[in-house]
């Protein structure tokens, strides 16, 4: 089949910013479909017109019902970094499709400020939960950001002040190449109420309090950056277990007995797009993942309540598994090691004699390598300082065959 379906960037200069090609298959179109200013910036003719409906899926079925006739969707600036080609093209085979991108709001915001876009953090808020924006912040960073309406710059630079960020320099891009454009720019903390115009792209450098604690991406948090019952993964042990585990962009972690949710949410900042499912039974548990996600910046991270091995029924197949505790749970281990695909990891740790001896004798099935993780930690006694043990972690790490 020929390509029915075109995706066509614009910018601010509307059809005066496309090409014969774009313009020609906006003519020959039954069906164009975009939000109301896409749509204001082209004439009407005989083509059918559509704005997107909410959910976003109504007008994604409905443009698929239209296939082999020709589809026109108009998208803002370059459609598949964070914009509707990419979700079309989850649905349209690629020689169903033409993609014609114009330059991006990332591209020209980070030629207006002279930053080097592959040194820049880009991500969008638009439709997004705005603790996404606390992963991304440290000091020295240069982020731009695809925002939803004029409000956003100020809770922006408001939420950096909360973090200790109030020293950043906050500029709020509008209306890039077009007779509008125009550049706002102040600190964090001085921002205040200050409305812009709704298309915005806001771009930071991010300056910290000398006050600030830093959290680096790199596992191995800091124990009081979590909160948490006690019921923590030590901070040593947590890095030693992401190791095994391997935090890859895109792949999915089952973090079972999941306590205050450490092992997920550092896995997810580790590597853009890793994906995490917590799953724990106590309510109060819940209440501290669901307090460490939006802190720490992993909003998406999925919780589900439920007692393993139950729990894991209908989940998607993990890339990898960490078992915190419960290793001497009836069938639990036998249940991850069977949900892991080939080439998928386990991680598995043990305090416990008993949980212990279920670990050794599960690693002869799994060819598995055992490690035992014993910290001690310098602390005063008096007005001097010794060795204060943690708790050993005997620990199984194996990759399925």
């Amino acid at each position: 089949m020929s390509r029915w379906l075109s995706v066509i960037g614009l910018t601010e200069r509307g059809l005066d910013g496309l090409t014969d090609e774009a313009r020609g298959l906006i003519d020959r179109a039954e069906l164009i479909v975009g939000g109301e200013r896409h749509l204001a910036l082209v004439p009407a003719g005989k083509a059918e017109r559509q704005t997107w409906q909410s959910p976003l899926r109504l007008t994604i079925e409905e443009i698929l019902r239209w296939r082999g006739r020709p589809v026109v969707v108009l998208a803002s600036g370059d459609p598949m970094w964070f914009g509707v080609g990419v979700t079309l093209a989850r649905r349209v085979a690629q020689e169903e499709m033409l993609v014609l991108p114009q330059v991006s709001a990332f591209t020209l915001a980070a030629a207006r400020l002279g930053w080097s876009l592959s040194d820049t953090d880009c991500f969008t808020l638009h439709g997004r939960p705005l603790d996404l924006l606390n992963g991304s912040v440290f000091p020295g960073a240069r982020l731009l950001m695809l925002t939803d309406d004029g409000a956003a710059p100020a809770l922006i630079a408001r939420r950096l002040t909360e973090l200790g960020y109030g020293a950043s320099r906050v500029v709020a891009l509008e209306h890039m190449d077009g007779p509008a454009e125009a550049a706002i720019e102040n600190q964090a903390a001085d921002w205040g109420d200050r409305q812009t115009a709704d298309l915005n792209t806001v771009a930071v450098e991010c300056r910290a309090e000398p006050s600030v604690a830093v959290t680096a991406r790199t596992p191995g948090l800091p124990d009081d950056a979590f909160a948490h019952d006690g019921q923590l993964t030590k901070r040593e042990i947590r890095a030693a277990a992401l190791a095994k585990l391997m935090p890859l962009p895109g792949a999915l972690l089952w973090d079972v007995g999941a306590g205050c949710g450490s092992i997920a949410i550092e896995w997810m900042r580790a590597a853009r797009g890793a994906r995490a499912i917590a799953i724990e039974n106590e309510v109060e548990r819940i209440a501290l993942i669901e307090t460490n996600m939006r802190t720490l910046g992993v909003p998406k991270l999925q919780i589900v309540k439920g007692k393993a091995p139950a729990a894991l029924d209908g989940l998607a197949q993990p890339t990898a598994i960490f078992l915190g505790g419960g290793v001497s749970t009836a069938g639990l281990i036998e249940r991850c090691w069977a949900a892991l695909p080939s080439g998928g990891r386990l991680v598995a740790h043990a305090v416990t004699v008993e949980s212990e001896a279920r670990l050794a004798g599960f690693r002869a099935i799994c060819e598995g390598e055992l490690t035992r993780i014993a910290i001690q930690r310098a602390e005063p006694v008096g007005p001097h300082l010794a060795w204060r043990p943690l708790m050993p972690v005997t620990q199984l790490s194996a990759v399925k065959p």
